[in-house]
């Protein structure tokens, strides 16, 4: 049984390791640019599942065809795409926020940042 998951639904389990990876590096590590591609990385893995449960057995893509039985939804793949542009956008801001904290206080490491803070 768990062969079979392992076998025919690999993209489930390279789902659930991207999200591990992703929740590992933003919870363990202090560094803040590490923190914000731990996040890509968590973004990824849910546009992955997002994309990988909206797939039909036997589905053909929704272009109008006489012998065409079931069609794939399309909804899941173009509000992925939004989610895509969306984590773009969150990127940018977050990476000018860590450049913007760099030069406010001379590091990017969470640790240095709260004791440079309670010194102040």
């Amino acid at each position: 049984m768990i062969v079979d998951f392992l076998i025919y639904k690999y993209n489930y389990l390279a789902t659930i390791i991207l999200i591990l990876i992703g929740l590992y590096s933003v919870i363990v590590n202090g560094n803040l640019l590490k923190k914000v591609i731990g996040l890509n990385i968590l973004s990824t893995s849910v546009i992955l599942f997002y994309i990988s449960i909206s797939k039909v057995t036997d589905g053909a893509a929704p272009i109008y065809a006489d012998d065409v039985i079931r069609y794939d939804n399309p909804l899941p793949h173009v509000l992925m795409l939004t989610a895509i542009v969306v984590g773009v956008a969150v990127t940018a801001v977050a990476l000018s926020v860590v450049l913007k904290i760099k030069e406010t206080y001379g590091t990017i490491e969470e640790d240095e940042i709260i004791e440079i803070d309670e010194n102040e």
